[in-house]
């Protein structure tokens, strides 16, 4: 038997190969968007794909699940309580998939969404390791308010908080110390908040540094859980959807997008997501383009930006980029927004340039914009006359910023000020300077 952690580093997300080398048999856990890693893992092992398992419909990335369905016939076993609505084969509290001499067993932990699961794994009469979905995290465990959509989901995030409680104390704490624990996610997704910088761990060492599976009360456990969990981006809930009922084919899906050259008085219809890096953007891009480099949480930042359903343009320099930044952009489900592919490395726009020194010497000639999220500001105000503005709110906002001064945005590093910068430019009026203060920020 092997175990072999396919990893998407971009999303922090974790997805797994069981092999059966004796039967040449695959199962695959939580796959990510593009079928053709797992495709290509079995080929070169000669082994065949017979089972694919969803630990819970996920929020922040795309399956593969179906379309690895639908190529390989192999069935997808996911819990009953999801009500997905792909064929399926419903995978419940003491349900098993038996693999001569390899036994998968479901058990519910519900907490990070009422139909998670996890998997425990069992080697010839051995417990061997756990797939704990978003459930237990290295150093955490999965939040709790992924499923407020409504007016009539509010509150659910407690039950859930509670729920999650019952999990890992009734459930996961009773496994032995020498299982192997396989997450879902590393340090860096925002389906929890307080991960280690870890891939796997093992129950044991879970119960020593883990402060989700410290001894509390109930009520001590929820609130801590509830508080200061990271933002909720607006794709969040759309993926969930699209996961219960399965995405389409990835190479077909995104062949449907044409991919044009811009001529020099091109003018965009839609928002332009220029991928490219900001010293580039800053000398020429299109009007109305938001500038989200490539490098980075591209991902989360696309769909935290812009919410499922509208259009845009995805801009890159090479065509190569370009055919990177759609696949990332698939890998949230946003393929299908994607009016065209634009290749181009100018623009009709510059963007007003920053001058660190003038800046230092003449802070209150400008409105100042901290586009980091509030624990951070709370943590460390860099400028104390600045108006904090999250940038997955920005769009939002705009209204509550002044319009009398230049304007210079920051955030801690320069990811975050060269999107918020630019999404500045494309909203406010024309004769407003506008700067991205971007890595100077740490000469402050």
């Amino acid at each position: 038997m092997k175990v072999k952690q396919f990893e998407d580093k971009p999303l922090s997300q974790y997805s797994y190969s069981i092999l059966h080398e004796e039967a040449a048999t695959i199962i695959l856990i939580d796959p990510a968007r593009d079928p053709q890693p797992y495709l290509d893992y079995a080929a070169a092992n000669n082994a065949t794909i017979t089972g694919i398992i969803e630990t819970h419909p996920h929020a922040d990335f795309i399956s593969s699940h179906v379309e690895l369905h639908e190529l390989t016939g192999a069935p997808i076993y996911c819990s009953a309580l999801s009500k997905a609505s792909y064929t399926h084969q419903a995978f419940d509290d003491g349900q098993t998939i038996d693999l001569s001499g390899i036994i998968l067993t479901a058990i519910n932990t519900p907490g990070h969404s009422p139909d998670s699961i996890s998997i425990l794994l069992n080697n010839e009469g051995k417990d061997y390791a756990v797939f704990t979905g978003d459930t237990l995290f290295i150093g955490d465990c999965g939040r709790p308010d992924l499923r407020e959509n409504g007016a009539q989901e509010q509150g659910l995030k407690e039950t859930l908080a509670a729920q999650m409680y019952h999990s890992l104390r009734d459930k996961l704490l009773l496994m032995e110390d020498h299982v192997i624990v396989y997450p879902a996610h590393g340090a860096g997704t925002l389906c929890g908040k307080d991960l280690r910088d870890a891939s796997q761990s093992t129950i044991g060492e879970e119960k020593q540094s883990n402060w989700s599976l410290q001894p509390m009360e109930k009520t001590a456990f929820i609130d801590k859980l509830l508080k200061d969990q990271p933002f909720v981006p607006q794709y969040f809930p759309y993926d969930v959807a699209v996961n219960l009922k399965g995405a389409p084919a990835l190479k077909a899906s995104l062949s449907a997008i044409g991919v044009i050259t811009p001529p020099a008085d091109f003018i965009p219809d839609e928002i332009v997501i220029d991928t490219r890096d900001a010293a580039s953007f800053r000398e020429g891009h299109l009007p109305g383009s938001f500038n989200i480099m490539l490098q980075g949480k591209f991902e989360t930042w696309l769909g935290a930006i812009l919410p499922p359903e509208e259009p845009f343009y995805l801009l890159a320099g090479t065509s190569d980029k370009l055919h990177e930044a759609m696949e990332r952009a698939a890998s949230i489900g946003y393929e299908a927004f994607i009016k065209a592919g634009l290749v181009t490395q100018t623009g009709s726009e510059q963007q007003t340039p920053f001058d660190p020194l003038y800046f230092r010497d003449h802070l209150n000639e400008f409105t100042i914009i901290d586009v980091r999220n509030t624990p951070e500001v709370d943590k460390h105000r860099i400028f104390d006359h600045a108006i904090n503005i999250p940038l997955h709110e920005l769009r939002f906002r705009l209204k509550e910023i002044p319009l009398d001064k230049p304007i210079a945005v920051h955030c801690a590093g320069g990811y975050r000020s060269a999107a918020a910068s630019s999404i500045l430019e494309a909203a406010l009026p024309d004769n407003l300077a506008i700067m991205d203060i971007g890595e100077h920020i740490r000469q402050f």
